[in-house]
């Protein structure tokens, strides 16, 4: 696997490393030793599938707070998506700042986000699927959400017209509320 660090502190891309033959190829997708030799949360504990009937349809920015922080590492395994995260952590040097990175299930990318990182991304076809790894369970109690379009981030999304919010992504606050 290819480690690529973003401009976010403790956030990567991560290529794999295809090994091809006439059958297609073979790569690692998670490597426990490769994780932990970098300084990042090699523990997972649960993994979650998002299926996603139609382009446009947006999910986030979501994240868990204290005891239950968790790392995510996140695939799109059918279709294409516009993958954004956002620094939450107060005491970071990219504390407020976002990127966003295309996944797909033709680019084979992963995107490791870090603990203290709101996340949400934008399908950019039709029958996507995204793969999660976390590092820790769901907790409902620890679960949070800031406004997709908060200016305080002023995030740049793919696509604006027909959006599919959920009525629960569109009732949270902006960070600054929170």
């Amino acid at each position: 696997m290819k480690f690529t660090e973003t401009k976010l502190n403790g956030a990567y891309v991560i290529d794999i490393e295809p090994i091809e033959d006439e059958r297609g190829f073979f790569a690692r997708s998670w490597c426990q030793h490769e994780f932990v030799e970098r300084g990042l949360n090699p523990n997972l504990v649960q993994c979650n599938i998002s299926f996603n009937l139609k382009k446009g349809t947006l999910r986030g920015m979501h994240y868990q707070v204290k005891p239950h922080e968790e790392a995510k590492l996140v695939k799109c395994t059918s279709g294409a998506i516009y993958d954004v995260i956002v620094d939450i952590r107060p005491e970071s040097a990219t504390f407020k700042e976002w990127i966003a990175v295309e996944l797909s299930a033709e680019n084979h990318k992963m995107l490791y986000i870090p603990e203290g990182f709101a996340h949400g991304f934008q399908t950019l076809t039709d029958n996507t699927e995204v793969f999660y790894q976390m590092s820790d369970f769901y907790h409902p109690e620890s679960a949070r959400g800031i406004r997709w379009d908060d200016p305080i981030f002023a995030i740049d999304w793919s696509l604006t017209e027909s959006l599919i919010i959920s009525l629960k992504d569109r009732q949270y606050l902006l960070f600054e509320e929170i």
